[in-house]
């Protein structure tokens, strides 16, 4: 059975995010395991980690517990992330994630010309975003991780959901959900 991974970025406990997200994980075959990113001891890299990471890259060895992240993700055969719109991107933690996991041996390796190779099984990743105003052009989360996916994990396909304005006053942020939903049902 297809593993996914539901990397939950959301720290509301009505996150209208989240419900997007549900509708999409619902849509989607496979076992579901869920990261809550709010409940993890992420902490930002600092030299004793990145030693560690080194010498097990070294090493080949990378059993620590430190990888057990990067080596769950790469092991997972689709990527669903919900992270609300912030700050014209996503809350800090899934940066944080993001660090934790790219772990040169497990989730990516170098080619001999020094150029990233992805690591992970996955070949298809999701994005689920939601805004109170206008996203517009300006998701630089979803290309943010779109490109460090491609790039670096090799995961290929990625297709972004997104529900917006859902604050502004004369709007129906129910409605606009729904049409979110609908997105999400017209997915192939």
């Amino acid at each position: 059975m297809k593993q996914i991974l539901f990397i939950n970025a959301c720290v509301r406990g009505q996150s209208r995010t989240k419900r997007l997200a549900e509708h999409l994980l619902a849509r989607l075959n496979g076992t579901v395991t869920e990261l809550r990113l709010s409940e993890l001891p992420l902490c930002p890299l600092d030299e004793g980690v990145l030693e560690r990471r080194h010498e097990a890259s070294v090493s080949g060895d990378f059993s620590d517990s430190l990888f057990s992240l990067a080596r769950q993700f790469a092991a997972a055969d689709c990527i669903v992330i919900a992270a609300p719109y912030w700050d014209l991107s996503f809350p800090a933690a899934l940066k944080l994630y993001l660090e934790t996991i790219s772990v040169s041996g497990v989730t990516f390796t170098y080619t001999e010309s020094g150029m990233p190779q992805g690591l992970c099984r996955a070949q298809r990743f999701y994005y689920v975003t939601t805004a109170g105003g206008v996203i517009g052009s300006m998701n630089h989360g979803y290309t943010y991780v779109e490109s460090l996916f491609r790039t670096l994990f090799g995961i290929t396909e990625g297709t972004c959901i997104r529900a917006e304005r859902l604050d502004i006053e004369g709007l129906d942020p129910e409605q606009l959900l729904q049409e979110g939903f609908a997105a999400v049902d017209r997915l192939p």
